[in-house]
């Protein structure tokens, strides 16, 4: 498709946060989704280390309306302890505006560090050359 830099990004947190709603395990998602996207972004001059940092942000922004994450029971409880009628739907309801937030919020700082060019890391370049 020819596509590739932010919008290759953004698309693939797209993916990454839409499989998040079906498989709970981070590390089971991540052994499914890496031999697949890591190769294919580098293909395209995007490092693995961008790739997993994509998938963080994909990850960790909607755990929290996912009823597959493994805590979700626990959060259910605790919110339980304040209000007795909290289920599952409303905790998920409740939990989406931030989950979209932050989604945004991160999605923007993503894009606002890969337009500066900064590495990532010690040795961990967003492209390769």
């Amino acid at each position: 498709m020819g596509i590739g830099g932010i919008p290759l990004i953004l698309m693939f947190i797209l993916v990454a946060g839409f499989i998040n709603l079906f498989i709970g395990s981070a590390s089971a998602k991540w052994a499914l989704m890496a031999p697949v996207f890591v190769p294919m972004m580098m293909g395209t001059g995007i490092s693995p280390e961008m790739t997993q940092l994509a998938y963080r942000i994909a990850d960790s922004t909607t755990n929290v309306i996912s009823p597959l994450m493994p805590y979700f029971a626990i959060v259910i409880a605790f919110a339980q302890k304040y209000d007795k009628k909290v289920g599952i739907g409303t905790l998920v309801s409740t939990m989406i505006p931030y989950s979209i937030a932050f989604s945004i919020i991160w999605v923007v700082m993503l894009i606002i560090w890969m337009l500066t060019g900064m590495d990532l890391g010690p040795n961990a370049p967003i492209y390769y050359q």
